[in-house]
């Protein structure tokens, strides 16, 4: 097996980009994922970075998934942007769609894109934080297989459903959360596996409803929602925006058209867009918001979202990022499969 290794930010990314197009997928779509793994691990998300990779490979076990389609965009005179993936990786779609959504943004105020038909394996900020760094407000949502029990509940019905919000602020990186209505991040439980660790108590049950913290039986059983009803609610809410509302799959349906159970999540993203420009009756927005980052900063032991990834980022764009020899091995075993 081979050691672990430090990759700088360029040599990761090329790295992830030779995986996917010696298994089949465009240049396109090869490109832009391997941006959206770089920009994961560059900020030390191990969950969406390289370890994604092999369940993009995997998604093309699914007959509807293709490497190959080009993402189509509708734009008319309504404010809503649609970006058609048929069946394509959301990368790609988002890159297509996010230019035409700034630009209603900034003539209507507010703007919503809608990737439909998609494969969604990445996590939510980069768009968020694309779009906060232009000066939006933003929020994300989409939805995923089925893994998470409803309240009460011990089958799984709905996705780890995330949602992701920006603020943009006057110096430097716009404030951004993503966050699942879950208890954990689906990757988070997988990685507890590939580590041999226990999980957190109240992250899972297994498949007789019973409280697990070994991870394998949580990925046979079902994830639970943060804060019981809480997160339920809002796992709820993103499968009506990221479901009903764009006609796209609810979790349950998505996890039905996988297969081969790879895991790989089909349905779509709702992005909705505020432009501060068309709200804001003072302009302040920037120094309202700073003024309540410094009241919360102001108590120790306190830190904003987004802060940990921001320290992370520094050092990985310094000193590159150290990619374990398992993950390697894994990678490089893709490329010889060709």
């Amino acid at each position: 097996m081979p050691q672990d290794q430090r990759l700088s930010l360029e040599e990761l990314e090329a790295l992830a980009t030779q995986v996917l197009t010696s298994q089949g997928f465009s240049a396109a779509q090869a490109q832009a994922i391997a941006e959206t793994v770089t920009l994961a691990e560059r900020d030390g998300c191990l969950s969406h970075g390289l370890f994604r990779i092999p369940f993009y490979v995997a998604a093309l076990k699914n007959p509807h998934a293709d490497a190959l389609i080009e993402p189509t965009l509708r734009v008319t005179e309504s404010s809503v942007v649609h970006v058609d993936a048929h069946g394509g990786f959301c990368p790609l779609a988002l890159k297509l769609g996010e230019p035409a959504l700034l630009e209603k943004t900034r003539r209507h105020g507010i703007a919503a894109l809608a990737i439909h038909d998609t494969y969604n394996i990445a996590a939510l900020w980069p768009e968020v934080e694309r779009l906060a760094e232009a000066g939006l407000v933003v929020f994300a949502f989409t939805a995923a297989n089925a893994f998470v029990a409803p309240a009460g509940g011990t089958k799984p019905v709905y996705g780890t459903n995330p949602m992701a919000f920006g603020f943009p602020r006057q110096d430097g990186p716009p404030l951004v959360f993503d966050q699942a209505s879950s208890a954990s991040a689906r990757g988070e439980i997988q990685l507890h596996l590939r580590e041999g660790k226990a999980l957190p108590e109240g992250w899972a049950i297994d498949k007789d409803g019973k409280p697990t913290t070994d991870p394998a039986a949580a990925l046979e059983g079902a994830q639970l929602p943060f804060g019981g009803h809480k997160g339920a609610s809002l796992a709820l809410m993103v499968e009506l925006l990221a479901g009903a509302l764009i006609g796209d799959l609810f979790s349950l349906e998505s996890s039905a058209s996988d297969a081969h159970g790879v895991g790989a999540p089909l349905g779509g993203e709702l992005i909705l867009a505020i432009d501060p420009a068309h709200c804001n009756r003072s302009g302040d927005h920037l120094s309202r918001a700073e003024f309540l980052f410094s009241e919360i900063l102001n108590q120790p032991g306190t830190r904003l979202p987004s802060q940990r990834r921001h320290v992370a980022r520094q050092q990985h764009q310094r000193e590159g990022v150290m990619v374990s020899g398992q993950m390697l091995a894994e990678l490089q075993a893709l490329i010889k499969q060709v």
